[in-house]
């Protein structure tokens, strides 16, 4: 397909220096109309001026969407009732991202009858496979121009040559030593200095959390309580989902929890070194596993332990609107079904210790748990148990030896 049969394109649009320049840049280079589109997913980031910032530089129309709700409610709440965590740390904030504006990218596209959509991810990273394989998933015939695999702007200096050029408005400051992408989940950081994977990251790059050696002396207590797998109240107070991960976002910060440190396996096929602040899903993610304890089967969770790895592997690789994503989804549902209850938490210098769980489904009872004399088991029945399960072991070991 030919740059100018391209007539219309909705790009996703921060305001900063790379997709500025792509909006002119796509103006110019496709001769086409820009539609400019910003998600506020809670990554607090200034929206007021945008809109005349964007038009400014070439857009003929401009969408600004407050996402929260729906980004944590839709997104983020299923992910969290199937566990996943990738690779043993992440709790995949970016990647959970990408297919809410995705979807809305294309969403407007079919509004506003472009044939095309943009995106200012680079040609190494996750995050052009994640938008590009939702845009395709929801609208197959969908064109997605990746300038980053395009253009030969492949370096700052050049973006801001390009922009004074054309007259684009950049904020003259001093350069970040490393790239950070925000939403209410969390906040990484990668890139600059953080590529060296022996350097420990700078004490003031973080924001959404104190240092653990400055946190109070004193631990503070947290409730969240859980209906159906997902969390529904903080110390009794019922909030809407964006309120409730906000909430939790400023009790762990304060207390410097949520922090890792991790080098990762690219879908792409390089490794990375990332660092990310995660305070209210760290805490969010150890309720609910307190409260699973209680709630869920031991086959049932064994099971759904074992199928974490895949879920979140399609995650963080863009799999979302996958049908493998879907149906394990259902069985990650149909397994909350009683998860309801409420669990109690200790925050203290960065570490985050269950101390409490209740649930009205419960599964622990008291009576088979005691140590004390009891009723309800028969401890001569395990001599028959244990036998059953030596079998195997005994005939191996006589016969084989």
């Amino acid at each position: 397909m030919a740059k100018g049969s391209v007539k219309k394109v909705v790009l996703a649009y921060s305001g900063g220096l790379d997709t500025s320049v792509i909006l002119k840049w796509l103006v110019e280079t496709y001769g086409c109309e820009v539609i400019a589109f910003s998600a506020d997913l809670g990554q607090a980031e200034e929206l007021e001026g945008l809109d005349e910032k964007a038009r400014r530089t070439g857009a003929s129309k401009v969408y600004i969407e407050d996402l929260r709700e729906e980004f944590v409610r839709d997104f983020v709440f299923p992910m969290f009732r199937a566990a996943a965590v990738y690779e043993g740390s992440y709790l995949l904030g970016t990647s959970i991202a990408r297919p809410l504006i995705a979807k809305r990218m294309v969403e407007i596209a079919e509004a506003e009858g472009a044939d095309a959509v943009a995106h200012g991810a680079t040609g190494k990273g996750n995050d052009q496979v994640r938008f590009e394989l939702t845009a395709y998933a929801l609208k197959p015939d969908i064109r997605v121009i990746a300038p980053w695999r395009e253009w030969d702007l492949n370096s700052r200096e050049k973006l801001i040559d390009y922009a004074e050029r054309h007259g684009i408005p950049v904020p003259v400051t001093k350069a970040k030593p490393y790239s950070s992408d925000r939403n209410l989940l969390h906040i990484s950081f990668e890139g600059g200095i953080l590529e060296d994977p022996w350097r420990e990251p700078d004490e003031d790059m973080f924001v959404l959390s104190v240092s653990p050696e400055k946190a109070p002396d004193e631990p503070e207590y947290v409730e969240v309580e859980f209906e159906a797998g997902n969390p529904v109240a903080v110390n009794g107070e019922r909030l809407s989902p964006a309120a409730l991960l906000q909430r939790l976002n400023e009790i762990g910060g304060r207390h410097g929890v949520g922090r890792i440190d991790i080098v990762e396996n690219r879908f792409v096929g390089m490794k990375s070194r990332g660092v990310y602040e995660t305070p209210g899903g760290t805490i969010w993610r150890a309720a609910h596993r307190a409260v699973e304890s209680l709630t869920l089967d031991r086959e049932v969770m064994h099971l759904r332990d074992s199928l974490v790895p895949k879920y979140a592997e399609l995650v963080y690789n863009g799999f979302w609107y996958a049908p493998e994503r879907e149906t394990l989804q259902a069985f990650m549902d149909e397994a909350q079904k009683n998860v309801t209850g409420t669990a109690r938490l200790k925050l203290y210098k960065g570490n985050c210790t269950v101390v409490g769980r209740r649930s009205p489904h419960s599964l622990y009872d008291p009576e088979t748990a005691t140590f004390e004399e009891d009723t309800v088991y028969d401890q001569a029945d395990a001599t028959g148990f244990i036998k059953l399960n030596a079998l195997r072991l005994r005939t191996l070991k006589r016969l084989v030896g």
